[in-house]
């Protein structure tokens, strides 16, 4: 009952958020991720042409915007990784070095002391939605899906369009065995990033089976 309560909670506050991401564009014309990716023209505008002035850094909303439109999976993911490296950027040095220490822990599989620093992170920037999204991917990792959704949830409060929560929230619902939930959380992050090849092969694997109940 908890559980349920829990995934149903997080549910509704990625539904509000992300069609509120998705009123957006109609007005406007994986994975750990690293602690911490410097600001540079190059990153925010990789195609401006070699020894051209380039302009000011594009915006979030307008990378958002070009993620919606992207025409290929490549051009998509280009932009993706544009989105990740702002997520990425916390704005304190020691939040920064110590997501890249917690990022170390995963990867040597040591998921106690990467929460604990997770913690350590939250407690020093709450607002820094990549922080709990992160945590969010420990806590699962460590075998805690309960604490894991309710830390997709605060990353979504922080940064609704964070398809990376979304999918996160449609792997463990489908866990669960809860797939019609685990189909609205795929299909929300599909609204923000059509092209999510890794989500769209989820969305594929379950729709003949739900759908099918459906009918």
């Amino acid at each position: 009952m908890i559980r349920h309560r829990i995934a149903s909670a997080a549910l509704a506050l990625m539904l509000a958020a992300a069609s509120g991401a998705g009123a957006a564009f109609a007005q406007t014309p994986e994975p750990p991720r690293p602690g911490a990716v410097p600001p540079s023209d190059t990153m925010d505008n990789p195609s401006a042409p070699t020894g051209v002035q380039r302009g000011p850094a594009a915006t979030l909303e307008r990378l958002f915007q070009r993620l919606h439109d992207a025409k290929s999976q490549e051009e998509a993911e280009g932009v993706a990784r544009l989105i990740q490296r702002r997520w990425a950027r916390s704005g304190s040095d020691t939040a920064d070095l110590l997501m890249t220490r917690a990022q170390e822990a995963l990867k040597g599989k040591q998921t106690e002391l990467a929460v604990e620093l997770l913690d350590r992170i939250i407690s020093l920037q709450p607002d820094w939605a990549e922080a709990w999204n992160q945590r969010a991917n420990a806590l699962y990792i460590s075998g805690d899906p309960i604490r894991s959704m309710l830390d997709i949830g605060e990353a979504l409060k922080r940064e609704p369009r964070h398809y990376g929560a979304m999918m996160g929230l449609g792997m463990i619902l489908r866990q669960q065995g809860n797939d019609k939930a685990a189909m609205v959380a795929f299909r929300k992050a599909l609204e923000v990033y059509p092209q999510f090849d890794a989500v769209k092969k989820a969305v594929d694997s379950l729709a003949t089976e739900v759908d099918g109940r459906d009918a």
